[in-house]
């Protein structure tokens, strides 16, 4: 495997890291297994592509000539009278993720499969690298700690213009994942136009503040402070792996549950170990990218905003969620703020990590959408006239 697939296949491992009370070993399979496991007809309806914007201009000022972004596909786009795109869907990966982050089997066989929620037969379904992420344009690519830093609305803005250029303008649905659910709420602001309906998980529309802040900051510490992080240009031989530990320890206790991190260290020697082995799974990540990632938050503020939001929404939560805690009422009284929201905290049990078992939320996704199927339905000459 190359770098890029051992890259493709950590990041994978990561997003599936707490499915189970314990982790196993991850051996280094091929490229294809990941997809594969995802079901026998996957593979066929799965594209790549990428998009080279000539030149991006940041919301800081800082550019990048030319800004790279790669993208998986699933489905084949369908067409109106006039051409254009009707059925595209766009997914949105998590913190340490990419695109293929949906083709993990606790997603996809809930998603993706005959007559599932997002039948590939039916959607065209687009699946980004964001900044910094996977195949596209990262610091690790060169730049390093020269890398312009990048915000949410920098992804969201990346996005949008990724889909001119595959020719898309308008979506059938735009949905995502922790960090994904909040860049679908800066989706639904920044171009309330430009989709029938907004569908974010685990996340909640307000800054990033208080313990979803803290925890986060530890992290940027632990890379910052790591002694051969070398303000970002560290030897590429010798990278620094001291801040892996912290990140790792910190990533488990927000994203996991107290019974499933009980299940997985049940006494001081196995938990030990276990920390050993979550470190282990975090070596693998560039600091720098890792850094540029956790950090790319800081311009995420919904707030004042929400009232350019036009589409119908459905926002989803997890009851045990502890980086979205469901005794924080700001996303049920922001929804009810929404023409057309409507909020689901659903019970969980995977805590945060229940964005990965679709299962839990598979249902209320095909729902959504039938309704907004509906609603097109009964709206044809406002659909047409797009």
């Amino acid at each position: 495997m190359d770098n890029h697939g051992r890259y493709c296949w950590g990041l994978l491992s990561a997003a599936i890291l707490f499915s189970a009370p314990v982790l196993p070993a991850l051996a280094d399979p091929p490229a294809a297994a990941p997809i594969a496991a995802a079901g026998p007809d996957l593979q066929a309806v799965l594209q790549e592509g990428d998009v080279d914007l000539p030149e991006f201009t940041f919301r800081n000022g800082e550019h990048l000539s030319p800004l790279h972004l790669h993208y998986s596909t699933l489905g084949k786009p369908q067409r109106d009278a006039a051409g254009k795109i009707t059925n595209a869907i766009l997914l949105l990966h998590a913190t340490t993720g990419t695109g293929k982050t949906f083709l993990v089997p606790t997603i996809a066989h809930h998603l993706f499969g005959p007559g599932q929620p997002l039948d590939p037969q039916r959607y065209y379904i687009v699946l980004p690298d964001g900044i910094g992420f996977g195949g596209s344009t990262k610091p690790s690519d060169g730049l390093h700690g020269r890398f312009p830093h990048y915000g949410y609305r920098d992804q969201v803005a990346a996005q949008h213009a990724m889909l001119e250029a595959m020719g898309i303008d308008h979506l059938k649905l735009v949905a995502g994942i922790s960090q994904g659910g909040m860049q679908a709420w800066l989706w639904a602001e920044q171009f309330p136009d430009a989709m029938d309906g907004v569908m974010p998980i685990a996340c909640m529309p307000m800054q990033i503040s208080g313990r979803n802040l803290m925890w986060r900051q530890i992290v940027s510490d632990a890379v910052r402070s790591d002694p051969k992080w070398n303000g970002g240009e560290y030897d590429r031989a010798d990278p620094p792996t001291a801040w892996t530990r912290s990140a790792a320890l910190m990533f488990a206790l927000m994203v996991s549950t107290p019974d499933r991190l009980q299940a997985a260290g049940p006494d001081r020697a196995k938990t030990l170990a276990y920390e050993d082995e979550l470190s282990a799974q975090y070596r693998g990540r560039d600091a720098g990218d890792a850094l540029y990632d956790y950090e790319s938050s800081a311009d995420y503020d919904p707030a004042p905003d929400v009232a350019r939001i036009k589409a119908p929404m459905l926002a989803i939560n997890f009851a045990d969620d502890q980086v979205n805690p469901a005794q924080l009422p700001v996303a049920r009284e922001t929804i009810a703020r929404l023409p057309a929201g409507r909020f689901v905290l659903l019970p969980g049990g995977w805590g945060h990590a229940g964005i990965y078992h679709a299962d839990l939320w598979a249902d209320q996704l095909g729902t959504f959408l039938s309704n907004l199927s509906v609603q097109d339905t009964q709206h044809l000459p406002e659909a047409a006239s797009r």
